[in-house]
C-alpha cells in the first residue's frame, strides 16, 4: 500500500528581533540578522520581518524601514517586512513615504506590518512622539485609514490622501498587514478585510479567542477577499530535543525577565543555565516550540490545526548566529511546504546565497 500523502501545511515565514549577545554589539547583532534573511532566502521561507523596539539594551531593531531597506537589497525573492511598525510612533505621512520608497525599490516585495503598541516604555514614547496626548492608541484607526490612503487603499472620503501623495507615480503598493495580541487589533483588521497577524509568541494567551473574532467579523475587502491569518511562534530546532533545550537556555531567560521589565543581553546557553532565574523560567507557563525536527513539526502542526493558520511565522531566540541559522535549515527540510530552494547540505558556511 502507498503511503498517505503527507498533510497540508501552511507557508513559513520568520520574524526576527536582531537581539544582542552579552558582550556583542548592535552591529554585529545586525550582521547576523542580514545572514539569518539571506538563509531565509535561499530556503524558500515566504517572509523576513524586523520589529520595532526602542531604546532597549536587548534590541538592535529600532527603526523598520532602514532595516528593510539594507535586507531588501541583500536577498532576491523573500518578503521584507515590519513585524512591525508600531503606527502611533510616527505620522502617517512619514510611515507612507518610507514604505513607498521601500516598494519603488522592491516591487512586490514589502509587507507593511502595523501594530498599535508603543514598542517601548511610556516614558520612551513620550521622547518619540513629543507630545503627552498622544501617548494613548485612540487615534490608531483613523491614521491607520491615512495610511491606507496614502499608499492607495482608499476606504471613504475626507483623507490625508486627498491632499497628500506618499510618493508621486506609484506602480504597486505593499501589502498592509494588522498586528495583535488582542481582541481589539482582530476587530479592526475585520472591519478592514486586512490579513491579521497574532503574536502567538508573546505567551500571552486569547489565541483562539481573536482569531474568532477576526473570522466571524471578516469583511471582505478590495483588497482581501476572505480572512488570512498569520500565527507567530517561539521556534527553536537542533539535532536533538536535548541539543534545542540547551540552546533555548537564553531565550526562556530572556522572556522571564522581560516579563519583569529587565531587558539585558541575551546570555550564553552556559551562563543561562546557572542563572537564578533558570528555574522561574522554566516553570513558567510558555507555548515555545522546541526540539528535534519531528517534536517540532509535531508542535506547529498542532498549532497550525487549532488555529486553522494560513501562514506560520517562527522566531528563534538562541545566543549563536550558527544555532539560530541551522535551526531554520532544520525546519525547511522537515517542513513540506517549505522545502528549501536550495538542498540544505549545499547550504555550506561562506555560500553567498546564504
Amino acid at each position: 500500500m502507498a503511503a498517505p500523502d503527507p498533510p497540508s501545511r501552511p507557508p513559513l515565514s520568520v520574524l526576527d528581533l536582531a537581539v544582542v549577545n552579552a558582550g556583542g554589539t548592535t552591529a554585529e547583532a545586525l550582521a547576523a540578522t542580514t545572514a539569518l534573511a539571506q538563509r531565509a532566502d535561499a530556503l524558500g521561507y515566504r517572509r523576513f520581518w524586523v520589529a520595532e523596539h526602542h531604546n532597549m539594551p536587548l534590541v538592535a531593531s529600532t527603526t523598520p524601514p532602514v532595516l528593510m531597506a539594507h535586507l531588501a537589497a541583500r536577498t532576491t525573492s523573500i518578503r521584507i517586512g515590519s513585524g512591525g511598525i508600531m503606527l502611533p510612533n510616527h505620522a502617517p505621512l512619514v510611515v507612507a513615504e518610507h514604505v513607498a520608497a521601500l516598494e519603488a525599490l522592491h516591487p512586490g516585495r514589502i509587507d507593511l506590518g502595523l501594530g498599535r503598541a508603543p514598542g517601548t516604555n511610556q516614558e520612551t514614547a513620550m521622547a518619540l512622539r513629543r507630545s503627552a496626548g498622544l501617548l494613548g492608541a485612540e487615534d490608531f484607526p483613523g491614521d491607520l485609514l491615512d495610511l491606507m490612503g496614502l499608499l492607495g487603499d482608499v476606504r471613504g472620503t475626507g483623507g490625508m490622501w486627498e491632499r497628500f501623495s506618499a510618493t508621486p507615480a506609484a506602480t504597486s503598493s505593499p501589502q498592509i498587514l494588522l498586528l495583535g495580541s488582542s481582541g481589539f487589533s482582530a476587530q479592526l483588521a475585520a472591519r478592514l478585510g486586512l490579513p491579521f497577524v497574532f503574536a502567538h509568541h508573546f505567551d500571552q494567551g486569547g489565541t483562539l479567542d481573536a482569531l474568532d473574532l477576526y473570522r466571524d467579523g471578516f469583511q471582505p475587502s478590495a483588497v482581501l477577499d476572505r480572512p488570512h491569518v498569520i500565527v507567530t511562534a517561539n521556534v527553536l530546532v537542533a539535532a536533538t530535543d536535548a541539543e534545542a533545550d540547551w540552546q533555548a537556555g537564553p531565550g526562556r531567560v530572556m522572556s522571564y525577565r522581560i516579563r519583569l521589565n529587565r531587558f539585558a543581553p541575551l546570555l550564553s546557553p552556559d551562563a543561562a543555565a546557572v542563572q537564578p532565574d533558570m528555574d522561574w523560567a522554566r516553570a513558567a507557563p510558555s507555548n515555545r516550540v522546541v526540539g528535534a525536527p519531528a517534536t517540532v513539526v509535531a508542535g506547529l502542526d498542532e498549532l497550525a490545526t487549532v488555529t486553522a493558520a494560513d501562514e506560520l511565522m517562527v522566531t528563534t531566540v538562541a545566543y549563536g548566529l550558527d544555532v539560530r541559522r541551522r535551526s531554520l535549515e532544520l525546519l525547511a527540510d522537515a517542513w513540506p511546504s517549505g522545502l528549501p530552494a536550495v538542498p540544505v547540505d549545499e547550504l555550506v558556511e561562506g555560500d553567498p546565497r546564504g
